[in-house]
């Protein structure tokens, strides 16, 4: 089939315009990037005050100042950098996502746009509720038990055992740089597990993943989570432990997240007429499973 030149011109020009508007969203998100990033740079100070709660917390229980140091000279400077990034992306996302969303919805049909934007709006959610729980649970816990290895002399102002060996003080003078990049660690890591249901759900609106699949293999679910757990939080059993009980649960809520989503789907395909029964049937003998099929006929009947 031969072309002629106006004609590949042609089929050239949407794509051009495609990537137009790519850059134009690149450019806004940038900038908003940039404008939220300056804006957390002035206020880097209160900002690193407030995520050094638990620290503090920790320390007023045992008697002593909270102070941290500077271990070298531009060692402030990159801790007002690091909260001016990773708050200004935290101010600037959700412009972000509305950029994100502006470029892809034109292309989408009117029911994947409905599909879509629920996700959309529930993913930052979801990572400020795994933040907060970090926050506020987590890292303190946290805290407490590495804080727990100090040793005091019989000098000293305050005294956790009197068994340890007079004369001799190991306490805590930390770093603010090492303080903060712990933090966020704990922050980013709880953030990022508690997308798991809107990730695995948003599979299973696409047809990617099932929840007979997905509880089929919930014991390799269990090793990669306890694997997860050990490898984003500091060798402490009491932080491992809490991640692995928090991703474990949101691997259950996400497998009836998306049984929603498939007895949803098979509503609409039988009212459609085009619902065809096949042998996946069988495969619904999972316990936690039928108790959720009870319970949503439960709730139909009512």
């Amino acid at each position: 089939m031969n072309t002629t030149p106006d004609e590949i011109e042609d089929s050239s020009a949407p794509l051009i315009e495609h990537l137009a508007e790519l850059r134009n969203r690149l450019i806004h998100s940038v900038v908003a990037f940039l404008v939220g990033m300056i804006i957390c740079f002035t206020v880097a100070t209160p900002v690193f005050n407030f995520l050094t709660a638990p620290l503090c917390q920790v320390l007023a229980t045992r008697g002593q100042d909270c102070d941290l140091i500077f271990i070298s000279p531009q060692e402030g400077f990159f801790v007002a950098i690091k909260i001016s990034l990773l708050g200004g992306f935290m101010l600037a996302f959700p412009y972000i996502s509305l950029q994100m969303w502006r470029f892809v919805a034109p292309g989408l049909y009117k029911s994947e746009k409905g599909a879509f934007l629920p996700f959309l709006i529930a993913s930052p959610f979801m990572f400020l509720l795994g933040a907060s729980f970090a926050f506020y649970v987590v890292t303190p816990l946290a805290y407490d038990f590495f804080l727990g290895f100090q040793q005091f002399g019989g000098d000293g102002e305050a005294i956790v055992d009197e068994d340890v060996a007079q004369g001799l003080s190991v306490v805590f003078q930390g770093s603010a740089q090492e303080y903060l990049n712990l933090t966020v660690k704990f922050i980013l890591a709880f953030g990022l597990c508690f997308q798991l249901p809107v990730l695995l759900t948003l599979m299973g609106k696409a047809g990617l993943v099932s929840s007979v699949g997905l509880a089929a293999v919930r014991k390799y679910a269990v090793v990669a989570i306890l694997v997860l757990a050990a490898l984003v939080t500091p060798p402490d059993v009491i932080t491992q432990v809490i991640l692995f009980v928090v991703v474990f649960g949101l691997y259950e809520v996400s497998i009836f997240l998306v049984r929603r989503v498939e007895r949803k789907r098979e509503a609409e395909l039988r009212a459609q007429g085009l619902w065809m029964e096949d042998d996946d049937d069988d495969l619904d003998d999972d316990p936690l499973m039928k108790e959720f099929d009870q319970d949503e006929d439960e709730d139909a009947r009512k």
